[in-house]
C-alpha cells in the first residue's frame, strides 16, 4: 500500500465522520438514521489507520481478497440502511392515511353542523 492511498483512505473516513457530526449538529440528520454511517465511518477508520486489520479480519471469515470484505460489509450496511428506511417509510404512509381519515370525517361532521355551507 502506497503512502497516499493511505492517507487518502483515512482523509475519506475522517471526512465522512465530520459530515454526519455536522449533519447531526445541523439538525439534518436524526441520530437513529446516523448510526449506520457512524459504524461506516468508524470501521473505514480502523481500515485506513490499520490495514493489517482487514488482512486480519478476512482471514478470520475466511476470505481470500480482503476488498471483498469492505464490499460486503458495505453492502451490508446499505441494506440495514434502506431496510430502515423502508420500514419508517411504511409507518408514516399509515400515519398519513389514518391523518386523511381523521380529517374527512371532522369535514363531513363540519359540513353537517354547518347547514348554510354547502355540503362535500
Amino acid at each position: 500500500m502506497s503512502v497516499v492511498s493511505y492517507i487518502f483512505g483515512i482523509l475519506s473516513a475522517v471526512l465522512i465522520l465530520a459530515v454526519v457530526v455536522e449533519m447531526l449538529r445541523r439538525r439534518r440528520l436524526r441520530e437513529r438514521h446516523a448510526a449506520w454511517w457512524f459504524i461506516a465511518g468508524l470501521l473505514a477508520l480502523v481500515a485506513g489507520v490499520f490495514p493489517a486489520t482487514l488482512e486480519w479480519a478476512a482471514h478470520l471469515l475466511g476470505i481470500e481478497v480482503p476488498i471483498n470484505l469492505v464490499f460486503f460489509v458495505s453492502i451490508a450496511i446499505l441494506f440495514l440502511v434502506s431496510l430502515q428506511h423502508s420500514a419508517e417509510v411504511t409507518q408514516l404512509e399509515s400515519k398519513t392515511r389514518a391523518l386523511a381519515e381523521r380529517l374527512a370525517i371532522v369535514e363531513l361532521e363540519l359540513s353537517r353542523s354547518r347547514p348554510d355551507k354547502p355540503k362535500v
